[in-house]
């Protein structure tokens, strides 16, 4: 077996079972620091029991490179391959089976952990059959969002990898943010020029509710957007502590998003779960579609979309109203309508 594919492999079941980043990384600097070697250079080292030697190769990685050096499976990749065919959520398989892409996710060229090709990789080992790439807008400045410099080059990359692609299509996407009056984080040319726009709220979320209500209702009129992202901005759980809702007023807001179009996103981040289950029975009433997203900022939490799928299902949220579900040509005439 190849080391740096088992390597990526085991940091990409880490990533799904959310691991702590530093050991997800210890493997992935490992897999980097092999990529760099010719392979009989690789195999002198392992004969002379020096793997370590390698900067960011620990006795862990030394093991699995070994052992993939053998021609074999690592025992380490074995047994989380093992662990890995187990279902991450208890529920949702109707759904799960149902969902065909994903319309939310973030690569290095923003705050995500990996290369856009190594997104897409996974993306396809899972079953997916596209992927919108949804790095941030400029205005995330922490998580290195992207200016229409930038922007106009990720698009170039985009074009790049379609063109090797079968089966598959890689979407040119944003994650947008909705500023204080309610305008798009992004030039009208470079949105116009791309097949999925996520709007989120991102600052001042303990704003009061009529200012946030009128903030967010200026990003779903925006002729621009296709779906609203976590749309509370809550955090339940994780590194990164709890945070409250924000206070909006949700008739007029899932009103407006079924009013333009507008997809109401079910974020499957675990420490999201965004929008809460009240909100989301609400916007089934409003009459609104939905997108169950992963918000991945790495190859295995491409894989959260069984969260969101569960949740869905347990709200009874029909399949014809997830865009997720729907075939790629059916999905583009949808976004479509919006330019």
């Amino acid at each position: 077996m190849d080391p740096v594919e088992a390597l990526e492999e085991i940091s990409f079941w880490l990533e799904r079972g959310q691991a702590p980043s530093f050991k997800v990384q210890a493997f992935r600097k490992a897999a980097d620091a092999v990529r760099q070697l010719p392979p009989d250079e690789l195999a002198r080292l392992i004969r002379n029991g020096r793997v370590t030697s390698l900067k960011g190769v620990g006795d862990r990685s030394a093991e699995v490179i070994t052992q993939a050096m053998e021609d074999r499976v690592p025992d380490y990749l074995a047994d989380l391959r093992e662990r890995g065919a187990e279902s991450l959520a208890s529920g949702g398989d109707t759904l799960k089976a149902a969902l065909r892409g994903d319309l939310h996710s973030h690569s290095n060229w923003s705050d995500g952990g990996s290369p856009i090709e190594t997104m897409v990789a996974a993306a396809k080992t899972l079953g997916r059959e596209y992927l919108a790439l949804t790095d941030h807008s400029p205005n995330l400045t922490i998580a290195n969002g992207l200016s229409v410099e930038r922007l106009e080059k990720q698009l170039g990359v985009v074009e790049g990898i379609n063109a090797d692609q079968d089966g598959f299509r890689l979407l040119k996407g944003i994650e947008v943010d909705i500023l204080e009056d309610g305008t798009l984080d992004q030039t009208p040319e470079m949105l116009n020029r791309l097949d999925v726009v996520v709007a989120s709220v991102h600052s001042k979320l303990r704003s009061d509710k009529k200012t946030m209500t009128k903030r967010m209702l200026g990003g779903i009129s925006d002729p621009h957007t296709n779906v609203l992202g976590h749309c509370t901005g809550r955090l339940v759980q994780g590194s990164r502590g709890t945070r409250p809702e924000s206070e909006f007023d949700a008739v007029k807001v899932f009103t407006e998003c079924a009013e333009w179009g507008v997809a109401v996103e079910i974020n499957s981040r675990p420490e999201r779960q965004d929008p809460p289950d009240n909100l989301i029975k609400m916007a089934l009433d409003a009459g609104c579609l939905f997108s169950i997203d992963s918000d991945a900022h790495a190859p295995g939490q491409l894989d959260f979309l069984q969260y969101g799928a569960e949740r869905a299902e347990s709200l009874g949220v029909p399949k014809e109203r997830i865009v997720t579900t729907w075939p790629l040509e059916q999905l583009k005439e949808w976004l479509s309508l919006k330019k």
